[in-house]
């Protein structure tokens, strides 16, 4: 097995000794002389369906034979004013419904285990964090992150759950010996008031919807609504409407019987008002009506659970699953892990994913996980500059084309659009290489998504296709992946000149020889980028002299150190990735090297979160971990440092939402006296992008309304700050740029982190250098993440 080579992906999901749950393809085999069974998870889905609905059945005949009553005058008589025979048909549809939901539901999963296998822990790991994930979900902590649409849905979701527990607790109670019974007395009196109370949240949940959806309308939800969307708001109001109908018709009857209401059904507020409207109809009229009216809500529920595995609805059920499976099983950061393509023994005959069974279960599973909200498009930044990205069709069109191709075809996430036909197993049928080319892999869509779902790999498994399979990638690319493999740089520019940004420093810099042992402490990983871009060569002597100055024992590789290979691999070219990556960690491991500093995020995840998976495994810090530490422990004092400036943050991609570093670069910029820390609208987990990750950098935006490098930059220079800083040699570039493209280059500068703090010690006084004596503190403002 080659270096790193990940052992082949295994098929099972859950094993049970002799007995396993197959996700992914695979086929049973024998262990010794026992044969493992193994189970689709369809098939359990099938069962599970089976025995709901002899559950059912069995629920319709017990009661007939048993005759069990509540004598409690405080209760009430399920099933009252209506005849056996429609019981009998009430029993029958709900256990013919199950089966046939359940085969609906079941042909669903099917097309999930067209997918690859996922891997060998098949997301069983980390139970504890899967349920705190499962958690935030069916507590809608997730969904509030948009307070009104998180409200709305939270009102309709926890109205439906509540209702659905009233309806199946009426159904033990009616079920259970006189002895067992419950709902009487004050438990009635609470149930109905309860039942009431969140039958008019989810009704009042139902009409924001509505409102929100035909009258409202924003951008995000208006382009992707659909006639099914009318049947389900539709369906559900009906559900909540004719319900509490039935119930005051039911009160009234009862009335009608008895001479009077009776006085404990006042608990059932919203139906006691309702009987009034009917208190002068006779007895028989009453009968009939509320028969018509309760024949209406059992209908309408029908018709909900028909919707439940056909629609978009399903979402109820596979968002929480999708969230308690959530990745767990890699850093944020990585992506997925390839089998080892040097040693050319893989047997893989495609990569990347082009058909529906190249891609996993679980980003099959993820398309049915859907909401449709469109929170992910809404922060694009592809989008929102006019590219022909957006991620929701993404993983939209990926599931109309799994839907359209099963056996048999199953209905679509939502309804195709008018024209548009599925012909052929091909993701290229509904997307667009424009689209995949205009992602900057910022992960913004992921970071959003309120259920989890794992966009940017299926954008980046498209990728790897059209790069190793087709070679259908931007010219500009090319040009980067030549200076990658020749000169091991995407500047292809000569790699001896690595270190020479380092001649005229004070104080040399150790370059290390990759056939000795390092003694060093910290291996100063300068990235290509602060290697040979003129900008970037100024950070890296920034970042040098103030390690010089806290004392910090570095060493450079020089001309031995590589490209880390991301930009190849955000692209697509594994092959090219894993060949830069094998020759870094071969000369890593040889050195013993154990520490990293960096001051490239880019270059901070992929020692940190991918080399592992190549066998590379080190502790890596960024340089803003690194400084925000050595101010707060005093190594590099800032008494009598200042700085009389307004100064703007900008968060990179790759340090925030890849590997959650948020405030150890304000801790750096917010230490120096003097100076105003300001943030732009889009902060933290919600920062906008440069427009220069996934290997944007080397790509000419040719399509869009906007650059998206000056879309960040206006927004920048709208806080009127004195200095944008910076904590990325990508972002650096394009921020400046943009700061120049605005006409703004001689008012406002452009720095990185290091440079701020290196400007800021540097310009005290000697008074002031001689009086320090005092450690400083780092910066502690409020919450970056918003």
């Amino acid at each position: 097995m080659g270096l790193g080579e990940a052992e082949p992906p295994q098929g099972p999901a859950l094993d049970f000794g002799n007995f396993q749950v197959d996700f992914g393809r695979g086929h049973a085999h024998r262990e010794g002389r026992v044969r493992r069974v193994r189970v689709k998870p369809h098939q359990l889905v099938i069962a599970a369906s089976v025995m709901a609905a002899l559950v059912f059945a069995g629920s319709g005949i017990v009661p007939s034979i048993t005759d069990w009553h509540d004598d409690s005058p405080v209760s009430r008589e399920v099933f009252g004013n209506v005849p056996a025979p429609v019981q009998a048909v009430f029993y029958t549809l709900m256990a013919t419904m199950c089966l046939v939901v359940g085969w609906m539901a079941a042909m669903r999963v099917k097309n999930w285990e067209r997918g690859r296998p996922d891997d060998r822990s098949l997301r069983r790991d980390n139970a504890g964090r899967r349920a705190r994930d499962f958690r935030a979900g069916v507590w809608m902590r997730t969904l509030l992150r948009d307070a009104p649409a998180g409200a709305m849905h939270s009102m309709i979701y926890f109205g439906f759950i509540v209702l659905f527990i009233a309806t199946v607790l009426l159904e033990i109670d009616h079920q259970v010996p006189e002895s067992l019974k419950f709902l009487h007395g004050d438990t009635y009196r609470a149930y109905a008031f309860t039942a009431d109370l969140f039958g008019v949240i989810f009704v009042a949940g139902i009409v924001w919807a509505i409102v929100r959806r035909y009258v409202q309308r924003p951008e995000r939800i208006r382009s992707k609504t659909r006639p099914e969307d009318a049947l389900v708001l539709g369906c559900f109001l009906l559900i909540g409407v004719s319900g509490f109908f039935v119930e005051g018709l039911r009160i009234a009857h009862s009335g009608a019987e008895l001479g009077a209401r009776p006085e404990f059904e006042r608990w059932s507020f919203v139906g006691w008002e309702i009987a009034k409207w009917f208190g002068n109809l006779s007895e028989g009229t009453l009968s009939d009506f509320h028969r018509w009216v309760w024949a209406l809500h059992f209908v309408a529920f029908l018709g909900f659970a028909i919707l439940l595995p056909t629609t978009k609805l399903r979402h109820m059920v596979t968002s929480p699953m999708n969230m308690y499976l959530k990745d767990r099983d890699r850093p944020k950061g990585a992506m997925k892990a390839m089998p080892y393509l040097l040693d050319g023994e893989t047997t893989l005959e495609s990569f990347g994913a082009k058909a529906i069974e190249d891609f996993t279960w679980k980003q099959l599973m993820d398309t049915d996980a859907c909401t449709v909200c469109g929170r992910c498009t809404s922060v694009c930044p592809a989008n929102i500059t006019g590219k022909p990205l957006d991620p929701r069709k993404i993983v939209l069109n990926i599931g109309q084309i799994m839907s359209a191709t099963g056996t048999p075809a199953v209905s679509p996430t939502v309804g195709l659009e008018a024209g548009v036909v599925v012909s052929a197993n091909s993701v290229f049928e509904l997307i667009t290489t424009d689209e995949i080319w205009s992602c900057t892999s910022c992960k913004a869509c992921d970071e959003i998504c309120p259920v989890n779902i794992e966009i940017l790999d299926k954008i980046l498994d498209i990728r790897r296709y059209l790069t190793l399979m087709e070679s259908d990638f931007p010219t500009e690319l090319g040009i980067a992946y030549r200076g990658m493999e020749n000169s091991y740089n995407p500047w292809g520019l000569g790699n001896h000149e690595r270190a020479a940004w380092a001649e005229g420093l004070d104080e040399s810099v150790v370059i290390v020889d990759p056939a000795d042992a390092f003694e060093h402490e910290y291996l100063y990983w300068v990235g290509c980028a602060g290697s040979f871009d003129d900008r970037n060569k100024k950070v890296t002597q920034a970042t040098s002299k103030l390690m010089q100055r806290a004392g910090i024992d570095f060493a450079i590789l020089g001309p031995s150190e590589l490209c880390t290979g991301d930009s190849a691999r955000r692209s697509g070219n594994e092959y090219l990735f894993q060949m830069l990556a094998s020759e870094n960690i071969g000369t890593l491991n040889g050195m013993g090297v154990k520490k990293i500093v960096t001051q490239c995020p880019h270059c901070f995840n992929t020692l940190l979160n991918e080399y592992p998976q190549l066998g590379g495994n080190y502790e890596v810090v960024h340089h803003s971990q690194l400084l925000a530490d050595l101010v707060d422990d005093g190594r590099l004092s800032l008494v009598g440092a200042s700085l009389d400036e307004r100064i703007v943050y900008h968060d990179s991609c790759y340090l925030g939402r890849h590997n959650d570093v948020y405030v150890a670069p304000r801790r750096v910029i917010g230490a120096i006296g003097g100076v105003e820390v300001v943030e732009m609208p889009r902060n933290g987990t919600r920062s906008f992008c440069c427009g220069a990750g996934g290997a944007r950098m080397w790509m000419e935006e040719h399509l869009g309304d906007k650059r998206v490098n000056v879309e960040r930059t206006e927004e920048a220079l709208a806080t009127k700050p004195d200095r944008i800083a910076v904590a990325c040699p990508f972002c650096y570039v394009m921020i400046a740029d943009g700061v120049n493209e605005k006409g703004e280059g001689d008012n406002v500068k452009v720095s990185d982190i290091s440079q701020v703090l290196l400007e800021a010690i540097e310009s005290r006084s000697a008074a002031a250098v001689a009086s320090a004596d005092t450690p400083i503190t780092g910066f502690s403002g409020g919450s970056i993440r918003p």
